[in-house]
């Protein structure tokens, strides 16, 4: 356990840590969090108008099924940027991933069945970091943008 002021003048509170790899220590949940899944659900990703005939829906609702065993997690988000590659889905490593190494992977036109299969197999498999991602999905990998966001409303 690691102490910590909690305010000004206030006592110390007890709270859990964990001594990560380069002698870092990763404090509470952050030492245990999962790999996550982030799906774009902005203006373009998840949008029929877009991609009429895909059914943006069901593939949330599949992330989120297999996802529901807690061995990673499934948000979604506003615009992520990359319009032009939509559907965009983030794979972030867990805790153990990115102290193994792994970082955040991009993956453009996450559309098809397949993509969506290979996209949870990996989530489940440990993610970035912790398992190498199918060879198939690696042509799918893409560049996040420069500078955060590209696309404001």
């Amino acid at each position: 356990m690691a102490d910590r002021p909690t305010g000004r003048g206030a006592e110390r509170v007890a709270v859990p840590s964990q001594r990560a790899a380069g002698g870092r220590t990763a404090i509470g949940a952050a030492a245990r969090r999962p790999c996550t899944v982030v799906v774009c659900r902005g203006c373009c990703c998840g949008v029929a108008r877009k991609h009429p005939g895909f059914d943006h829906a069901w593939q949330l609702e599949r992330l989120r099924a297999a996802a529901s065993d807690g061995g990673f997690q499934v948000r979604t988000t506003d615009c992520l940027g990359p319009c032009d590659q939509a559907n965009v889905v983030v794979v972030q490593p867990s805790a153990d991933g990115r102290r193994a190494g792994g970082r955040a992977t991009w993956v453009g036109f996450a559309m098809d069945d397949d993509c969506t299969q290979e996209i949870l197999a990996w989530a489940a498999a440990g993610g970035p970091g912790l398992a190498a991602p199918p060879a198939t999905l690696e042509l799918q990998f893409i560049s996040p943008p420069r500078g955060g966001r590209v696309r404001r409303r």
